[in-house]
């Protein structure tokens, strides 16, 4: 247990006072030394089985991990706080303090305390740190979510540009516990759904940048920790020179081609990870070029209201990820969610990846045995980068065996269906990775490791029995020394021929030969005394040694520390071999996790009925019966029926080879407006759509009957409402910033979900909000739109503009409720059915009566003017009556009203015409006074 209980803490760490300034123990002056050089970092301090902190460090982590603040000794006349941790449950407390936000120095006994001993009674054991763990550098398996990437990102911006044309900010992503690189720029207005995509633990960036328009806001919404750097570290040299050493190339052009903004992030990134490592290189994979061109750009509100990766309240299993992850994998799993975040443009790539799927979805056997063989592959990449580090253990080194053995599997697999029956070009190719020429590294560890090693390499006892014939004497003599002395013994007595020849053991002579004094005589004199050296006469014994048993002797003491010696350098040369193969194991780390991926998406298409979309570089948009994957499954499990399916056409006309069945030309339209009761699916049905097309373009089989999708550049949605209260932005605020966002961006390829827009404010207010920005969409961005309102004076569109088409959410009123169909039909709706709703979620029926009897009022009066009892009986409408106005009486026409409905225009002269003109403004006056 920690050594416990919490104290209120200081806010910050501070660095204590020079230890020269008072007498202090050599051990803390030690401590002291090393704090002040990482100044900025919580210092865990190894004293044996624990990590200790001290001074501000014991106060803040005591009352961040809720452990006991005690003290040890005194500084400056004053206690020194003081806490700990077991180093057995260092990892727990560890991750603890990394979600916090802390960084922590890992300040390590690099000798054994004997050692120190022999230097003095009063030496300290060396002490130093060897690595400073943040939140962007995690490599321990503990520490990490095996089915989330752990980025470390640079962003950078040189100058901001003008407002007309803003330069782009860089990025450089680093997931050094697998080596994955994403390198990249992009615009202003997308920097916030990029963080969200990239989710890195750890941002590095300057103060000016941090304090950029929104900077801190998008990185608040990613959830990332920042670390402020220095401008000097973002050099463009630096970071070419530091990329080519990484990378053991001479020319980065047959890398990429990379600007000079890109180059100072990798310059920052690297500098950082060389720091924190202090100067252990990372696996480093070749730096994937990314950007809004190769990939469909969704914004952050997007993501959050679509749920790609997790449902609103942060968890996997009610989003889009959670509803198809049916990967066997941490690596697959972490690819799944990397395709879902960037789903694809390049038409190419996404038909390989479909072609992928469709074969393992055609082949039920293939892919089971591709399932049971992926379920024995450790996560491959994240074993190699903590041998990289120098962190791995012996179960990293059996990671990569098994890894190795489950890839040949999966390879022989595939290679044999490619004889029989051929396979696509993207299996084919991952097939050839999986299995390459000229690797015997599955072999040598097969051979060097038993089956089940243990978890550190200091326990020894990872090296397979037979494999070194050192190692295995080493440890004959150090657990069978017993057998081994029986042994000499017996060949002592065959030798002497003196049968009570006993070899024995005390603490003082240690081994040594004795035999009775009666029979010693033979071994005092030549030739048995050049052999047997006499060391003690007892009465009844003499005690005799030997060369050979004196050599026997030393084996035996020191054949722990040799096996474990041999063993370390067996680790050792098992380590450096794969360093040397890191290229070739990280393409078949990549190539396992594509093939766990490519299963996983078939298996789901397979369970759940999904099928193969279409996509091509048109504007199409036909999807026919199509399904949320999300809730379709929630139905399921809850047995509440099934889901209804529902058609979706955008763009006029519908090519006729893959309209739907009974398609209604009249809901041919570009844009849709959705009507319909709340609670009918409008909001489900407008979120299936976005997510089918997500769906389509990462490569995945969707939940339709047929689908055929124009490739989409960009989705927005703003589906449903929230405030942003830190920013001082209202709910109405935060729909109308995100609305501006859409309108700004949209272009003709784009897909835009919308709900409810305008809703948030003034009745007239918000119904013209909404009509401009309809027209808007439909005019001037021309993009695929599902726009669903309660406006129904917004019908009115369709019939004014040409793309416009109206659906409505069926519903039937029985009994005084109504019962949602959840089918869309084209037409509109006649009424919202909010006050059926409302008794539904269950409001007090006075509350419904009474709304039904203003609902009734309302509905019977005019529609300029209300009847005397529908506004004596609405206080709110009576006092906003115009005052001198009769209940329920027909206004008064005007003087002015009056001569204009004498005159007839076209029976006047032009002077007729000016002289009427003259009267109409004096009666106005008059009437006016």
């Amino acid at each position: 247990m920690p050594r416990t209980a919490a104290k209120p803490a200081e806010p910050a760490v501070v660095a204590p006072a020079d230890a020269a300034s008072t007498h202090v123990t050599p051990s803390m002056a030690q401590f002291l030394e090393i704090k002040a050089a990482n100044p900025d970092c919580v210092l865990w301090y190894r004293m044996g089985d624990f990590y200790e902190l001290f001074f501000q460090d014991a106060v803040v982590v005591a009352e961040a991990l809720s452990i006991t603040l005690t003290k040890r000794g005194k500084h400056l006349g004053e206690d020194i706080p003081m806490c700990g941790v077991p180093v057995v449950r260092a990892d727990e407390y560890l991750q603890r303090l990394i979600r916090k936000g802390f960084r922590v120095a890992v300040c390590e006994q690099l000798e054994d305390p004997a050692e120190a001993r022999k230097r003095g009674s009063k030496a300290v054991v060396r002490r130093d740190v060897v690595r400073l763990v943040t939140p962007g550098t995690l490599t321990e398996e503990t520490l990490l979510d095996a089915k989330a990437r752990n980025y470390l990102t640079a962003l950078h911006r040189t100058e901001t540009g003008t407002d007309e044309a803003p330069l782009p900010y860089a990025l450089a992503s680093l997931d050094i516990s697998t080596g994955e690189f994403e390198v990249g720029e992009i615009a202003p207005g997308d920097l916030a759904g990029e963080l969200v995509r990239l989710a890195p633990g750890e941002i590095l960036a300057t103060d000016a940048t941090i304090a950029g328009e929104g900077v801190k806001g998008f990185i608040a919404q990613a959830g990332a920790a920042v670390t402020p750097v220095a401008a000097a570290s973002f050099d463009s040299l630096a970071g070419d020179r530091l990329l080519k050493a990484q990378l053991g190339v001479s020319d980065l052009a047959g890398v990429g081609a990379f600007s000079r903004a890109e180059l100072s992030a990798v310059g920052a990134l690297l500098k950082y990870v060389e720091l924190t490592q202090l100067g252990k290189r990372p696996m480093l994979r070749v730096p994937k070029k990314t950007g809004t061109d190769a990939v469909m750009v969704i914004d952050a509100a997007t993501r959050a209201s679509l749920e790609l990766l997790r449902s609103t309240s942060g968890e996997k299993a009610s989003s889009l990820l959670g509803a198809i992850d049916r990967t066997v994998t941490g690596p697959g799993a972490r690819e799944l969610a990397n395709r879902l975040g960037s789903p694809l443009r390049d038409l190419v790539t996404i038909t390989a990846r479909l072609d992928a799927v469709g074969y393992l979805v055609d082949e039920d056997p293939l892919r089971e045995d591709i399932r049971d063989a992926l379920r024995r592959s450790p996560d491959l990449a994240r074993a190699m980068s903590r041998l990289a580090f120098q962190r791995g253990g012996p179960r990293d080194l059996a990671a990569v065996r098994d890894a190795l053995a489950a890839a040949r599997r999966c390879a022989k697999l595939l290679t044999a269906k490619a004889r029989d029956v051929g396979l696509p070009r993207n299996l084919d190719d991952i097939a050839r990775r999986l299995e390459p020429e000229g690797l015997d590294l599955q072999r040598r560890l097969g051979e060097a490791l038993v089956d089940e090693p243990p978890p550190m390499r200091r326990d020894g006892g990872f090296v397979r029995e037979g494999y070194s014939p050192d190692i295995d004497q080493a440890r004959s003599l150090r657990e069978d020394s017993r057998k081994v002395m029986a042994a000499l013994e017996a060949k002592y007595v065959e030798q002497t021929g003196v049968k009570s020849l006993k070899v024995r053991h005390n603490n003082i002579l240690g081994y040594y030969i004795e035999v009775t004094a009666n029979t010693a005589k033979p071994l005092l004199a030549p030739p048995q005394s050049e052999t047997f050296k006499h060391r003690q006469t007892m009465v009844s014994a003499v005690r005799f040694t030997t060369d050979e048993l004196a050599d026997i002797e030393g084996r035996i003491a020191t054949a722990g520390e040799r096996a474990l010696g041999l063993e370390q350098d067996v680790f050792n040369a098992l380590a450096d071999a794969i360093a040397t193969a890191q290229p070739v194991l990280g393409s078949l780390a990549a190539a396992l996790a594509e093939i766990d991926c490519a299963q996983s998406l078939a298996e789901i298409a397979r369970e759940q009925s999904y099928v193969r979309p279409v996509l091509d570089d048109g504007t199409a948009f036909v999807v026919e019966g199509g399904r949320h994957p999300v809730v379709e499954q929630a139905l399921k499990s809850e047995r509440k029926g099934p889901f209804i399916e529902n058609d979706c056409v955008l763009g006029r006309p519908a090519p006729r080879e893959v309209r739907p069945a009974g398609f209604d030309e009249t809901a041919s339209g570009r844009l849709w407006l959705v009507t319909g009761p709340n609670m009918a699916g409008k909001s489900t049905f407008l979120r299936q759509n976005a997510l089918i097309t997500v769906l389509a373009q990462i490569g995945a089989f969707v939940p339709a009957r047929s689908a055929t999708i124009g490739l989409v550049d960009r989705l927005f949605s703003r589906v449903g409402a929230a405030d942003d209260l830190a920013r001082g932005r209202s709910t109405f605020m935060v729909e109308m910033v995100e609305t501006a966002g859409i309108l700004n961006q949209a272009t003709e390829r784009s897909l835009v979900i919308l709900d409810e827009i305008g809703r948030g404010t003034a009745t007239f207010d918000g119904l013209a909000i909404a009509w401009a920005t309809v027209e808007y969409l439909n005019s001037t961005s021309k993009c695929r739109t599902l726009f669903a309102t309660h406006y129904h004076e917004m019908t009115a569109l369709a019939g004014k503009l040409p793309d416009v088409s109206n659906v409505t959410i069926d519903v039937k009123e029985w009994q005084d409720t109504i019962v949602f169909l959840h089918k869309v039909k084209p037409g509109a709706a006649d009424r919202s059915y909010g006050i059926q709703v409302a008794k539904l979620a269950g409001l007090p029926a006075p509350v419904i009566a009474r709304a039904g009897e203003v609902l009734r009022l309302l509905e019977s009066s005019d529609s300029k003017t209300a009847s005397a009892a529908a506004l004596d009986d609405l206080p709110l409408f009576a006092a906003a009556r115009p005052k001198g106005r009769v209940p329920g009486s027909a206004a008064k026409p005007s003087p002015v009203d009056e001569a204009l409905a004498k005159i007839n225009p076209d029976d006047l002269t032009p002077k007729a015409a000016l002289d009427a003109l003259y009267r109409l403004k004096a009666l106005a006056a008059n009437n006016g006074a």
